[in-house]
């Protein structure tokens, strides 16, 4: 059973609460942080996969895939607070009645909001190495943006549940496991499986888009387009998180918990 797992994801939400209580300006500076862990990851996945890309190698996306695994490895270590794992964490602790449910959805948006703050902060450090001026290195990323700025609403609201149903998944299952590479491996596999699937991660996206907005990028990259895709991927995310890992690991373990 995953009962154990479960106790640890509930002290994990409640460790967090403590966090945003003690001081709103260190829980959102923690959200930052893991956004711009993810920022790293976003980074060195499309560097490489860039070298692939202007080969037009069928290698492009599974090299980029699997090297954004080292996001979650560097949130998982390094630690931060990710809006797409808090909706997990804080729904199951809510439903528990460990927390309040009001309290649970100021915690989305403060750790939202850092996540944003840092994805922006990220995106103009990168901009300053100037790392991705050229475009035959830039090339790869400004088209993966292009194309999920242009995918059908419904789509992208549906990956966005996918997606984040399959990375709380790689938070939660290495919970069980006692060897940190077992846990690395685990996490970098699911990872490696939600990217090359196609899912939409809106914490991922939004730094994304953010180094596409600060380079030079052609006329149907714009802040439309970014609304236009986290709007509804960040809302199949809460479901994907809250509906389908919260609620459902609530459900089918309430009997075994206790209270």
């Amino acid at each position: 059973m995953e009962t154990e797992a479960l106790q640890k994801v509930e002290q994990l939400a409640l460790k967090k609460v403590k966090v945003y209580k003690h001081s709103r300006m260190r829980y959102l500076a923690r959200s930052m942080l893991a956004s711009m862990f993810i920022g790293f990851g976003v980074i060195v996945a499309f560097k490489t996969g860039s070298f692939f890309y202007s080969e037009h190698s069928p290698l492009t996306y599974p090299m980029a895939a699997l090297t954004f695994g080292a996001a979650i490895i560097l949130i998982s270590y390094g630690g931060g607070d990710l809006f797409t794992g808090d909706t997990f964490y804080y729904t199951y602790a809510a439903l528990r009645k460990k927390i309040r449910a009001g309290t649970a959805a100021n915690l989305w948006v403060w750790s939202y909001a850092g996540n944003v703050l840092g994805a922006a902060v990220f995106a103009f450090l990168i901009y300053t190495t100037g790392l991705f001026d050229d475009s035959s290195v830039n090339g790869f990323l400004l088209s993966v943006v292009e194309k999920k700025m242009h995918t059908p609403t419904m789509e992208l609201f549906f990956r966005g549940i996918l997606c984040n149903w399959l990375v709380c998944l790689a938070f939660f299952i290495p919970m069980s496991m006692k060897s940190d590479g077992a846990k690395m491996f685990a996490m970098m596999l699911f990872v490696f499986c939600f990217f090359i699937s196609g899912y939409e991660h809106s914490i991922a996206n939004m730094c994304t888009f953010a180094i596409a907005l600060v380079l030079n990028h052609p006329g149907t990259i714009s802040f439309a387009g970014v609304m236009h895709n986290l709007i509804p991927v960040t809302l199949g995310n809460l479901i994907g998180g809250g509906l389908l890992m919260g609620y459902m690991y609530y459900y089918v373990n309430k009997p075994f918990m206790e209270d």
